[in-house]
């Protein structure tokens, strides 16, 4: 039956997609369910783990305390899945694989965005370092603890390798288990473009929402201006509102339409007709048109400029890194405070890896609640 499901979830897929019954397999070998595949089973594990849950109190740009209506982790990682499973479809590949890796491709972010990933990187230099990809391979393979059989959550190798390459900076070199010589699979590919189509427009939405960038910048950008005046010749009366909202979205739809048109070209240059090729191919094939890339540029220049520098993220952020690093301190220096299953880890890990695993593994909240216990004295421990 395993066998039968999931040969008859893959006959829609295209030569290039990744099949079922071509994965590499587990670490440790189970025997598949008889009615979900292999890509399913692994998104459900992903679903129903304990890191997925918190993504919920995990941010992007604001730290969750600012506002309850900003996106967090895990909304964003709702998004990524929507827009890469419409990409999947449209290119014939395969849809179960793509969402799996999505649904899984920021479990290993820290608290407060990328002020936590950049402080911890700073404090983990001398001991093998910190990224958010290889973090979150750590979460799958070693820190859910959820099974008896095994440790981690015994994904797939294609959903692994999709974690850990789904973005271009990630360094592999040391996995050789995931070919760092190799390009990654095509799914992989999709759900790093859904990735920043997500990652540019809801941030664009929340800078709006949150009154940090103004509307009039961005009538400067070429980009926006076109969707402006398509929506108002059609929509004469529509609400300021309901127009930013319409933007945004017809903003997605216009850079999932190009990437899904530039990707079709980019597979019949490449003359594709395998998985295998795929990962033979040097050059990313999921790609934007160079044409969108130009038109896309001024409006992530703004963003950068407006946004993630504006004196008041910046407050945040370094706000945000200071919690972290006087967290780490304290652990560092009183392993006890610890949580007893963290101290267990310290027999088979170096303490400050332990600490960086512990300090990964927190949320927004969760953070904050601790260094208020820790450095306020008049908080309950």
């Amino acid at each position: 039956m395993p066998k039968k499901i999931n040969k008859e979830s893959n006959s829609h897929l295209a030569s290039y997609a990744s099949k079922n019954l071509e994965s590499r397999g587990r670490l440790y070998k189970e025997v598949e369910h008889p009615y979900r595949t292999i890509y399913q089973r692994d998104r459900d594990r992903i679903i129903h783990s304990a890191s997925f849950r918190r993504l919920e109190y995990k941010t992007q740009v604001f730290v969750n305390h600012e506002g309850d209506y900003y996106r967090t982790r895990l909304t964003h990682t709702l998004e990524v899945a929507q827009i890469a499973r419409t990409i999947a479809k449209a290119l014939r590949l395969n849809e179960e694989l793509v969402e799996a890796i999505a649904l899984a491709h920021d479990l290993g972010h820290t608290p407060f965005g990328h002020a936590g990933e950049d402080v911890l990187a700073k404090l983990m230099e001398k001991e093998g370092g910190f990224n958010h990809n290889l973090q979150g391979l750590r979460v799958v393979d070693l820190l859910e603890e959820r099974y008896p059989d095994f440790p981690g959550l015994n994904l797939s190798w294609e959903v692994r390798e999709g974690i850990v390459k789904h973005s271009a900076n990630t360094l592999i070199s040391s996995l050789a288990e995931f070919e760092p010589d190799k390009g990654a699979s095509l799914e992989t590919q999709v759900v790093d473009a859904a990735d920043e189509i997500a990652y540019d427009n809801h941030d664009l939405d929340d800078g709006l929402r949150s009154g940090l960038i103004e509307i009039g910048g961005l009538k400067k950008i070429e980009l926006w201006l076109d969707l402006e005046k398509k929506l108002t010749s059609t929509y004469p009366k529509i609400s300021k509102e309901m127009l930013k909202y319409q933007i945004i979205k017809s903003l997605i739809n216009f850079l999932v339409t190009d990437i899904i048109a530039e990707s079709e070209k980019s597979l019949k240059k490449f003359k594709i007709t395998s998985s295998q090729q795929v990962r033979l191919t040097k050059e990313k094939i999921v790609i934007f048109s160079k044409e969108v890339q130009n038109k896309r540029k001024p409006l992530r220049e703004f963003l950068f400029n407006s946004l993630y520098n504006h004196y008041r993220v910046i407050r945040m952020s370094e706000k945000a890194k200071r919690f972290i690093k006087d967290l780490f301190g304290f652990y560092l220096t009183k392993p006890e405070a610890l949580p007893l299953s963290i101290q267990a880890r310290v027999k088979n890990e170096s303490i400050k890896r332990a600490v960086c695993d512990y300090i990964a593994g927190m949320t927004d909240r969760f953070a904050l609640n601790e260094y208020k216990k820790l450095f306020d004295p008049y908080e309950k421990v």
